[in-house]
């Protein structure tokens, strides 16, 4: 069966007609009405994931526990749109996210509701979780990624990269590309940095970097790697799967920039290399709420978390799983920065007023 193309009859039409949804948005499954009984064996999804590999994730935790995943897939920004414009009649019992940036904004909006589990809090490490306030984590980080340093490996000396902080070094001048520093992977990247260094020092750096662009920020992190194999810039950002992906890829010319370009893990020597998560919570207002606890749980063992993570090119985020994505371990081992991703997410507010002012757009 596939759950994720089951047709729902009953819908919630009054919520879609005040929601002025996105056109993405008004084509997904409809979901049931909140008004369901809390006893039935249904979770309701809301994922800013697409990935094909999360269909046979849903189906082995419908086979567990007999309860039917029904899934809404969209951009993160849309899905919070969305349960903005339903409030108290949402549908959604789990809301799942891909950047500690988006993660935060949905918790300060309320839009999670906190969560005491055992199993959670032994599985999934304190620094990878959203705000608790003594009555549970709002949220949970299910699979981390790094945020690295691509060098062209015929012109720059990579003892040059070694830090976020050498983005700044003046001998870098014209030579830096990055995607917008509006991007939720910039602002959590610039939040860690206002975490670590403080608002002054970072937003020092941060002048230091635009000062240093090769051309104005804009494309993927995709579109930096190609631009420092091609040339057009000698050192950029850019998640850590975005490289597995190219490393994967069957196509030669993807093959071919890898080859152009070496990898740094930043910061080795002192705090480590940031690090982000994708994460999900339970929604404010979910049905089924115990349903969507049994839901988070399952994401934390050991199976579903390499299924999870190898699905995105990820690193399991509980403790004591390691990954067995062949391409992502090739990367090889690094240091990772431990601070907290609710602080990142925190430092978000900071961050947006920094590249603001340093003109990082």
């Amino acid at each position: 069966m596939n759950i994720v193309t089951t047709t729902l009859r009953r819908t919630f039409l009054s919520a879609l007609l005040s929601a002025a949804l996105p056109a993405a948005l008004a084509t997904s499954l409809a979901l049931p009405a909140p008004a369901a009984a809390a006893d039935d064996k249904v979770l309701n999804l809301y994922s800013a994931r697409h990935y094909q590999t999360d269909e046979a994730l849903y189906e082995e935790f419908t086979k567990q526990t007999g309860i039917k995943v029904n899934r809404i897939e969209a951009g993160d920004e849309a899905l919070l749109e969305r349960l903005r414009n339903e409030g108290a009649n949402s549908p959604a019992d789990v809301l799942l996210l891909v950047d500690a940036a988006r993660l935060w904004k949905a918790q300060v909006e309320g839009l999670f509701q906190p969560v005491k589990s055992k199993v959670l809090d032994e599985r999934i490490p304190a620094h990878l979780r959203g705000k608790d306030d003594g009555k549970g984590a709002e949220w949970y980080g299910f699979a981390t990624r790094a945020r690295v340093i691509v060098y062209n490996k015929a012109s720059v000396n990579p003892d040059l990269v070694r830090n976020y902080e050498d983005l700044a070094r003046p001998e870098l001048k014209g030579k830096v590309c990055t995607r917008s520093g509006a991007h939720p992977y910039m602002l959590s990247l610039i939040g860690a940095m206002t975490e670590h260094l403080g608002e002054q020092k970072a937003e020092q750096w941060a002048a230091g970097v635009v000062a240093n662009f090769a051309r104005k920020p804009r494309g993927g992190d995709t579109d930096q790697v190609r631009a420092v194999a091609t040339g057009e810039c000698q050192v950029a950002l850019s998640n850590s799967y975005y490289l597995v992906r190219l490393m994967k890829s069957d196509k030669p010319a993807d093959r071919e920039v890898m080859a152009k370009v070496g990898i740094i893990w930043p910061n080795q020597s002192g705090k480590g290399t940031h690090v982000n998560v994708s994460g999900a919570g339970v929604a404010k207002n979910a049905p089924h709420r115990d349903a969507a606890i049994k839901f988070l749980e399952y994401l934390a063992s050991d199976s579903a978390q390499l299924h999870f993570a190898n699905g995105s090119n990820e690193w399991p985020a509980a403790k004591g799983v390691k990954s067995t994505n062949e391409a992502l371990q090739s990367l090889g081992e690094f240091k990772a920065d431990d601070l907290s991703v609710a602080s990142i997410g925190r430092a978000q507010v900071t961050a947006a007023k920094i590249i603001d002012r340093v003109g990082w757009r």
